[in-house]
């Protein structure tokens, strides 16, 4: 063995692995997205993903789980890359070859600081620990009133000359963020409508990027519609609209493993599991039904010929919808497997789609079709009724049909199939404005549902043998 180290010596050693360490903390961008390893880059494909669109969808929107690296190892990550222009070989997405400006921004001055600032800087004792390399920091510029906060960075690009990112807030208002032109553009966290405009305006001129990285907890707002429109809640790429969205559950990073997600999943509420674990936007305690998507859809399978069936319809020009379910008589669980969903058409292509189902299921109406007319002015239940529909008015008392609904729908004992996805976005959308009344938006199977739960499913019935005579249908529900 070689002779023991001197005190002075081993002071130096120290030294220099203190040193080594710094600089290593200095270059943190490098231990992102390896090539091999636990978390090396081809297990983040949804992160790879929203990287690649950059280069041609100019609105990009990561609505993602807590915990998936959305702030990190999205926004800074790719943030960090426009200011130095550090972009690794393996990069997919749009890249700047001169020094760039932007804004990252978040909800409040205090957040940006705790998140945006450390994630990107490092904490103020370890300034340049951030993604953002410390060797290539110029020049930071404290913020105003904020204790530790920082207005304004200045980044040394690969180029030769310097970029620049200024942090915002949501909370100083739309008007902060008129004036500038900018390449891009990072919003972590969802903003305000206006804000989001502006921000699309400063990058318009440019060609540049807008960066959204957020957990949707608001639900479907206006700006999660403008990149979801219609409430269809999946990943969409518009080329018309330039608009991008990806989603990323926990399933879809490698670093959480099962102990952690299942201590994070009880200790979020109910309504919000969603939106926390899977990246779907949640309504909270806006929702009527605040019971998460994931413990009442179910993947289609082959229903029992036993099962009695039965339908709700809504009816209207603008869209028409009917719901189909059949019950499982030995755990009274009610499955919704099948819907129409069509607007401006005329009644007769309703009642065929309908008896393509099977003409025999009885069916309960919206009550007010009695008094409704059509092209003809007949009445649209009789007009229904007349081509073959086994239809009855349904109960429309609409707060006790939401509460039966939701009764249901908590015991596990309403269902929904996956392949029903209109169903499933109305539900997901389905709310209470601020005074308490139902939003009379995209609710057309909502309403077709409670037909069914008040009234259908006294009138269902069981699929009819061969032998069966039509004029045996009748008589009592399931239930009676």
């Amino acid at each position: 063995m070689g002779a023991l180290l001197s005190s002075s010596e081993k002071r130096e050693l120290f030294a220099l692995l203190t040193e080594q360490d710094r600089r290593r903390s200095m270059l943190k961008w490098l231990s992102f997205y390896p090539a091999e390893g636990p978390l090396r880059r081809e297990l983040y494909r949804k992160h790879l993903a929203f990287f690649a669109a950059g280069a041609r969808y100019p609105q990009r929107m990561m609505m993602a789980a807590n915990r998936v690296g959305k702030t990190e190892g999205v926004g800074a990550y790719e943030v960090a890359l426009h200011l130095t222009g550090n972009y690794p070989e393996w990069w997919p997405g749009k890249r700047f070859a001169r020094q760039t400006r932007g804004w990252a921004a978040g909800d409040t001055r205090q957040t940006v600081r705790d998140i945006l600032v450390e994630k990107l800087l490092g904490p103020k004792s370890a300034r340049g620990s951030g993604m953002i390399p410390g060797r290539q920091i110029v020049r930071i510029v404290p913020q105003p009133g904020v204790p530790d906060g920082v207005e304004l960075v200045e980044v040394k690009h690969s180029c030769g000359k310097v970029s620049r990112l200024g942090f915002k807030s949501f909370d100083q208002g739309r008007v902060s963020f008129q004036g500038t032109e900018q390449d891009f553009v990072w919003l972590d966290e969802e903003p305000p409508p206006d804000v989001y405009e502006e921000c699309l305006t400063r990058t318009m001129t440019t060609g540049g990027l807008l960066l959204l990285t957020f957990t949707p907890l608001s639900g479907l707002s206006d700006v999660v519609m403008m990149f979801l429109p219609g409430g269809d809640i999946r990943e969409q790429a518009d080329e018309k609209s330039g608009r991008f969205v990806v989603m990323a559950t926990w399933d879809d990073v490698p670093h959480l493993d099962e102990r952690t997600k299942e201590m994070l999943f009880a200790s979020y509420m109910p309504f919000q599991r969603d939106a926390r674990t899977r990246g779907v936007p949640a309504l909270g305690s806006g929702a009527i039904y605040p019971v998460p998507e994931s413990d009442i859809v179910v993947p289609d399978f082959a229903l029992a010929e036993h099962w009695p069936r039965c339908y709700g319809l809504d009816v209207g020009w603008n869209r028409t919808a009917a719901i189909w379910g059949a019950t499982d008589r030995e755990t009274s669980t009610t499955y919704l497997y099948s819907q129409h969903y069509r607007g401006e058409a005329e009644p007769i292509v309703h009642a065929q789609a309908i008896k393509d189902r099977g003409a025999w299921i009885p069916g309960a109406i919206d009550p007010a079709s009695r008094g409704r007319s059509q092209n003809d002015g007949q009445q649209l239940l009789d007009l229904y009724c007349g081509m073959g529909l086994d239809l009855a008015p349904a109960d429309n008392a609409v707060e006790s049909g939401i509460y039966d609904t939701w009764t249901l729908l908590s015991a596990g004992k309403l269902k929904v199939f996956a392949s029903c996805q209109d169903w499933i976005n109305e539900y997901r959308i389905y709310r209470r404005d601020d005074k308490g009344k139902v939003v009379k938006k995209h609710d057309h199977l909502m309403d077709a549902s409670r037909y069914l739960v008040r009234t259908g499913r006294d009138l269902a019935r069981c699929k009819p043998t061969e032998s069966s005579d039509d004029q045996n249908y009748g008589g009592g529900g399931w239930m009676g």
